[in-house]
């Protein structure tokens, strides 16, 4: 059950940090716990390491990580585009991870999930999207911020997550337009479990509505939390997610 860190390596692509915690002898089977953080965010985030420590006192398999050019793996930030991040997820879960996998993500994180879902439905038994934000680049940007990002080539904007300004550059917002998820039905058939903030700044809770519509998927449930802001990092918050992922975890594991 240990869970240091390790590393992948690739001849095309910067490396990547990651923990795998290995499931315990009577979990062996049960889909490994896989964490997608959200833009600019890394493994060491508060619903990641209560997930982890979850995991620990289960005894379930879990996966956390870092993007390229995010948190420590190497690579330049500004060089990556939502196709590489996703390139990542992929590529730890076919070489790290054995058997099926539950994904949880987190904002940008949600929309890689579900990209992830798509990329390997055999692979992927439930996944559970928190303020997750598919398609941001197409609704998350003014008309006037999009013509910055491709004229400049990239948009600063004040963050009100930490003192640096979030940074959009152009090579990610085409590849984010390039994947988008809600402009048809989304053929994924697992189930799949929705929390989102009605007090959401970032993203607008109609869009948790709307990924729920397109799901092909008829196991689809979505909590709403009147008050909830964007991080749902509240002791409450965490306490619902912890709850939503060990309630479909034995859904899962019983099938």
């Amino acid at each position: 059950m240990t869970n240091s860190l390790s590393f992948l390596d690739r001849a095309d692509r910067p490396r990547i940090v990651y923990s795998h915690r290995r499931a315990a002898p009577e979990r062996v089977g049960a889909p490994t716990l896989v964490f997608l953080p959200g833009y600019a965010s890394d493994m060491t985030g508060t619903k990641a390491l209560a997930l982890d420590a979850w995991a620990a006192d289960t005894g379930h398999a879990m996966l956390r990580f870092d993007y390229a050019g995010c948190g420590s793996s190497s690579g330049a930030f500004e060089e990556q585009a939502l196709a590489d991040w996703l390139g990542d997820a992929l590529a730890l879960i076919d070489t790290v991870v054995t058997g099926p996998v539950l994904l949880v993500g987190s904002s940008m994180g949600g929309w890689l999930a579900l990209l992830a879902a798509l990329g390997r439905p055999q692979r992927v038994a439930g996944l559970i999207g928190i303020a997750a934000a598919p398609d941001f680049t197409m609704w998350g940007f003014s008309q006037e911020e999009k013509m910055t990002i491709l004229t400049e080539g990239r948009l600063e904007r004040v963050s009100e997550y930490g003192p640096e300004p979030m940074v959009t550059t152009r090579r990610f917002w085409q590849s984010g337009e390039g994947n988008r998820v809600l402009i048809g039905e989304i053929a994924y058939d697992g189930p799949v479990r929705l929390i989102q903030g009605q007090n959401d700044p970032d993203v607008p809770w109609q869009y948790a509505l709307e990924t729920a519509k397109q799901l092909r998927s008829t196991d689809v449930q979505l909590t709403l939390i009147k008050d909830g802001d964007h991080r749902l990092s509240r002791d409450g918050d965490i306490a619902l997610l912890v709850q939503t992922v060990g309630n479909l975890m034995s859904d899962l594991s019983s099938k």
